[in-house]
């Protein structure tokens, strides 16, 4: 086992997460060729090909998916002894660099900020708009360094550490003329003109509840950013369907009202994204516990 060092176990890892050679070396920061280099070694080493490639990527054989979890538990373990000499420092100067939505800027980020100057007086934060297509190869590519999103993101660039779960209320201006009091119902509903945001953003809930209850003629505008909501609510009778937890921010900062909704509709799953485990800096590491502490509900899963 000479030539079997810990960046193999790190290759066969992450090609068996990732299923991509282009993937893998991104994280590793090598080329594609490093990558089938590994790869060739780990096919003498086990006598098996291990990985066959497909029109979906790479595809592990037998040996391959019996190999994984003992190398991955291996990889873990070595990483958490080592982890005291390669601890990264909050109180240096750091910039990380996220992806958020207009709702992750508006009910997120300041919790984040909030929190940042006594967990981490060194971090600054860049943001940048979350375009969910590209923002798995921005990672992987080490522009960024996580993302906050609702949708479920496929790609195996990247892996998911949920944060919260949360539901949607109809949000109208403080003094609609025929909504009183905290709910509405579903007769009061169909007779409202609506607003709706349009976009891949992952919040369809609203919109596929719409439609499922044949309201879709009901939607009088969509737009772009929830952003945009308060402010066309709150001089109009239309009424919105926003996430909790930012509808909350809004209604502290606007003239706007929350009502509860009679309609079932499915709760967004928010997320960050960032690389896998093996192929993050302590840096990243402590970014992502970070983000998982201060916006998490305490129900999520530690992610490898």
């Amino acid at each position: 086992m000479r030539d079997f060092d810990l960046n193999l176990v790190r290759t066969f890892v992450l090609l068996y997460e990732t299923r991509s050679v282009t993937a893998t070396a991104e994280s590793m920061h090598v080329t594609q060729p490093t990558i089938s280099y590994g790869l060739q070694k780990l096919r003498r080493r086990f006598g098996d090909e291990l990985f066959r490639r497909s029109s979906g990527g790479l595809v592990p054989t037998t040996t391959a998916r019996q190999l994984y979890e003992p190398l991955h538990a291996a990889l873990s373990g070595i990483e958490t002894a080592v982890s005291g000499a390669r601890t990264f420092d909050p109180a240096a100067h750091t910039t990380f660099t996220l992806c958020l939505s207009d709702l992750g800027e508006v009910s997120l980020l300041p919790r984040l900020m909030a929190a940042l100057p006594r967990r981490a007086p060194g971090v600054t934060l860049r943001v940048r708009p979350l375009d969910v297509v590209n923002a798995p190869d921005q990672v992987g590519r080490g522009e960024i360094d996580a993302f906050i999103a609702s949708p479920l993101i496929g790609s195996r660039r990247v892996t998911r550490i949920p944060l919260f779960t949360e539901d949607y209320v109809g949000m109208v201006c403080a003094g609609h003329p025929r909504l009183r009091g905290d709910r509405v119902s579903a007769a009061e509903l169909a007779a409202e003109r609506h607003v709706t945001v349009f976009g891949p953003t992952g919040h369809e809930g609203p919109r596929r509840a719409l439609t499922e209850q044949g309201l879709l003629h009901r939607v009088a505008l969509e737009v772009t950013r929830f952003a945009a909501l308060p402010y066309l609510v709150r001089q109009s009778d239309l009424v919105a369907m926003v996430p909790r937890n930012v509808a909350e921010v809004f209604a502290a900062e606007h003239r706007v009202r929350l009502l509860e909704l009679p309609l079932e509709i499915e709760p967004v799953h928010v997320s960050v994204y960032a690389r896998h485990s093996h192929a993050r800096s302590p840096a990243q590491h402590w970014l992502v516990a970070f983000m998982r502490d201060v916006l998490g509900d305490g129900s999520a899963v530690t992610d490898r």
